[in-house]
């Protein structure tokens, strides 16, 4: 894997992450608001999942 690639995959994150608050930034607030009143358990079961389908889709993809 080039280093070029690793590079394109972070930039595309940070995009798809953006569109969010920049699109509805009053519904981000509020569900960024709630990921806050999760345990930690949950929330590292919401890190597992999305890890999971990330790999589940680069399968996929591949």
């Amino acid at each position: 894997m080039s280093l070029d690639l690793l590079w394109t995959a972070l930039a595309l994150m940070l995009v798809i992450e953006g569109l969010l608050p920049l699109l509805q930034p009053a519904r981000w607030r509020a569900l960024f608001q709630r990921m806050t009143a999760l345990s930690d358990g949950q929330i590292r079961f919401v890190g597992l999942a999305s890890v999971a389908f990330g790999l589940i889709g680069l399968l996929l993809l591949r």
